[in-house]
């Protein structure tokens, strides 16, 4: 798969232009390295907006989903340092869903990510991960690197220590990755596949949106380092 792992963290947020610069120098100066070295954690990747809502976007790949509930990121998330603790009280429109990676076709990572979020029910969540298997296949779309689901796990996703994230009738919902090469390549995809007269059998989403690549960072990384 060229996702690593099979768990997955993903994080949204906004932030008041106030506390901007802060927030991102926290981000890239401790928070992404931080986490990356969490027992069990493989790679992050950090975004920022294109066309979508909320602004920033953080991705956390996992060995397992198990190591999103382990005791060394529940220790680490006991244990926040100062700037983590200011940094996070002031997130908006939080979003933090933990999640299994279910389908990962593709080589490869892109600069560009769509995300489509949709929201199954137990009576289709079978038939529609049967017609994302068909949907997710990068071989056919100039610009497409690799295409992803990820299904939400409901109780442990939502606020978590000190992170003002919500529950919401969403908890149980998909996520669509799209990585490409430019935004253009996958705002096509998304309109051809997911918004359009072939989004069928999937109804259309809950929310679209792109982002940009802002950098990533990996395990061995901080081996080097």
């Amino acid at each position: 798969m060229p996702l690593a792992g099979k768990g997955m963290l993903l994080t949204s947020m906004n932030i008041d232009a106030a506390d901007e610069a802060d927030f991102n120098r926290w981000y890239d100066r401790e928070h992404l390295e931080e986490r990356v070295a969490i027992e069990g954690f493989l790679e992050a990747r950090r975004y920022v907006a294109h066309a979508a809502n909320p602004k920033y976007l953080s991705l956390y790949s996992t060995a397992t989903l198990d190591v999103l509930d382990s005791p060394a990121y529940r220790a680490r998330l006991a244990n926040q340092t100062d700037w983590s603790r200011r940094s996070m009280a002031r997130f908006k429109d939080m979003l933090r869903v933990v999640a299994r990676i279910t389908i990962s076709n593709g080589t490869g990572r892109g600069a560009a990510l769509g995300v489509v979020r949709l929201r199954p029910t137990p009576d289709n969540a079978a038939s529609w991960r049967d017609a994302l298997q068909d949907k997710l296949t990068p071989d056919n779309a100039d610009g497409i690197i690799s295409m992803h689901l990820l299904e939400s796990e409901a109780e442990l996703s939502g606020a978590t220590a000190g992170i003002p994230a919500v529950r919401n009738e969403g908890a149980r919902d998909w996520f669509v990755l799209i990585d490409g090469t430019h935004v253009g390549a996958v705002s096509a995809v998304i309109a051809a596949r997911f918004t359009g007269p072939a989004a069928s059998p999937l109804p259309p989403p809950v929310s679209v949106g792109t982002y940009c690549l802002l950098w990533d960072i990996a395990k061995s990384d901080i081996a080097r380092g």
